[in-house]
């Protein structure tokens, strides 16, 4: 169902660039952007655009492109103001921008490999300071030597082509955003400036945000949270954005917060590992000198939500001036463009469900089970519960595929005919009164709707199913993470192998101090985690495997990647901890 208004809030224009204009040509001399730079300056050192100054910079980047309308221009930037301009100087050059990062990041020159071999871009936009390395980069790649790269910092002195460049439609494609999930390559979502522009305005609605305010983010921007808060939200709206570099918040969570607080109205967004990281890093003497009174929200929302570190961040932070209602749970997907659904201002709600109803596909409250936290409601378009193989749409209460049908779901896949028709095209059947037949984005997450709000349950891929039961993974590697408190909750892998009869559950967690652990620590460690495990869930483990942080595999947005612990695990990587 769908709860949307029949006037969503207005943007700046009807596609980015003309967002851009807007403000730069209305209010040019107020401050757009700013980037904290922490690298080079301890203490934060800030460098700032004005709408004008944006405007400026990002035309030059456009015209030193030698790009043609429909041309893919990669986006190879290090977080900084350099970053947005070289994504809407990609946009207003008439290409289609690809948000990367630059071939700097740990760990993930093979993701940026795939993604530029799977969208092959004319040119490649950087700054001065990564251009060898990009160069380097793209001499590895088959046809590299030909794409063009432009510094955003230091464009081209003069246009390499006609200019101005045709100004886009709101149909056309205004960027690919990249998303791997955990089981497969890279595939890039189309989206058109309409899917965006129309995202904005829903989650402007539906987190009920003030055009006055400020973003603050940490966010990659290469990310689809990170990209249309810290970016296209406060371009179509006239906000101020302020960035930071994701490094610098894990050196120093708390200047994440003191940026929120240097601004009245400052709005934010995090994964639920930031909330427990923030709650568990910030000292003492740091929460007294912060002012969250000053912070309208942070959505919590790109994995599932925990209530007990929420629990634990509103704790902390009470006496810093920071209420529960200001945390906005939702969900959401890069395929959506990334807004689904979030909850009202209120503090999180939370609801306990009869774990073995639920795995058998009901949603009953109970006095002890499974807790939930409630995600909200859609805004602007429509969300399903529907029976995965049927197609048919179930009643409240019923767990069951989430689909999603609304002006923000992206047109497909890039260059993926098949996989764009499997999630892009599904079709409800049976009775669907007050619903669309089609075209609905299926997902691949179970939900259940309870007392008007969607609950996030897990991934179908993911399901653990031993001797006939559901088992969700999140639960299983909550209870995991419980059994000592070096096992940081977030850092877990639960997934099922073949077993002699029935699929066999296997938990892969990371732990803080394994080089100091004996093989006794281990097995003691191990059993407990066990016992835990077999107490709530009713669930016998085939192995335990403890390793050093780092070593449990994730997505680019850092989520875990299930299937690809479980390919680590079956080719014996992780050595003798298979006994356990």
């Amino acid at each position: 169902m769908s709860l949307a208004p029949e006037n969503l809030p207005a943007t700046a224009g009807p596609t980015l660039p003309a967002c851009l204009r807007h403000w730069a040509d209305t209010d040019g001399d107020r401050p757009a952007v700013t980037f904290t730079d922490f690298a080079t300056d301890r203490a934060g050192r800030r460098r700032t655009l004005t709408w004008k100054q944006l405007q400026e910079r990002v035309d030059a980047v456009a015209g030193a492109l030698p790009v043609r309308p429909g041309d893919r221009v990669a986006v190879l930037c290090p977080q900084s103001t350099e970053y947005v301009v070289a994504f809407l100087g990609a946009i207003t050059a008439g290409a289609i921008a690809v948000p990367l990062f630059d071939p700097g990041l740990p760990a993930a020159a093979g993701r940026l490999a795939a993604v530029l071999t799977d969208c092959s871009p004319t040119a490649v936009v950087t700054t001065a300071a990564a251009e060898d390395a990009v160069r380097e980069f793209l001499a590895g790649l088959p046809g590299g030597e030909r794409v063009a790269v432009v510094a955003a910092d230091k464009p081209a002195a003069g246009p390499v082509r006609a200019w101005p460049a045709p100004a886009p439609s709101p149909d056309e494609v205004a960027y690919l955003q990249y998303t791997s999930g955990s089981t497969r390559s890279p595939a890039g979502v189309v989206l058109t400036h309409a899917n965006v522009l129309a995202n904005v305005s829903q989650a402007v609605h539906g987190l009920g945000m003030d055009a006055s305010g400020t973003t603050v983010s940490w966010l990659p921007l290469f990310h689809d949270m990170g990209l249309v808060l810290g970016l296209i939200t406060p371009l179509a709206l006239g906000m101020r954005s302020v960035l930071m570099d994701p490094l610098a918040f894990i050196e120093r969570p708390v200047r994440w917060l003191e940026l929120l607080g240097d601004h009245n109205g400052s709005w934010s967004a995090a994964p639920n590992f930031a909330f427990h990281y923030a709650a568990s890093r910030v000292r003492e003497e740091d929460r007294a000198k912060l002012r969250l009174d000053r912070v309208a929200a942070i959505v919590n929302g790109a994995e599932p939500i925990n209530p007990d570190v929420l629990d634990r961040f509103h704790a902390a932070f009470a006496d810093s001036g920071y209420l529960p209602e200001k945390t906005r749970p939702a969900y959401g997907l890069a395929e959506a463009t990334v807004f689904v659904t979030t909850g009202p201002a209120t503090p999180p709600r939370v609801t306990t469900f009869d774990r073995a109803a639920l795995g058998a596909g009901t949603a009953r409250q109970a006095e002890t089970g499974l807790r939930l936290v409630a995600c909200g409601v859609p805004v602007g378009q429509h969300v399903a519960l529907v029976d995965p193989e049927t197609g048919v749409a179930l009643e409240d209460g019923s767990v069951g595929e989430i689909w999603v049908h609304g002006p923000n779901v992206g047109t497909g896949y890039w260059q993926k005919p098949l996989e764009s028709t499997e999630t892009f095209g599904a079709r409800l059947t049976g009775d669907h009164s007050g619903l669309p037949g089609g075209p609905w984005l299926r997902t691949g997450d179970l939900g259940v709707r309870h007392d008007g709000e969607v609950y996030i349950a897990g991934r179908i891929k993911d399901l653990l199913i031993v001797d006939g039961r559901n088992h969700y993974p999140q639960d299983v590697e909550a209870t995991a993470a419980s059994a000592d408190r070096d096992i940081r909750p977030g850092s877990v892998a639960a997934f099922a192998v073949e077993g002699t009869d029935t699929e066999a559950a296997v938990i892969v967690a990371e732990h803080r101090g394994h080089t100091a652990l004996t093989t006794e620590d281990e097995r003691a460690l191990a059993a407990v985690i066990r016992r835990l495990v077999s107490d709530a869930h009713g669930l016998a483990l085939r192995a335990v495997v403890l390793v050093p942080a780092g070593l449990v595999p994730r997505t680019s947005s850092g989520k875990i990647a299930r299937a690809a612990c479980r390919d680590r695990y079956l080719a014996g990587d992780y050595g003798k901890a298979l006994v356990r």
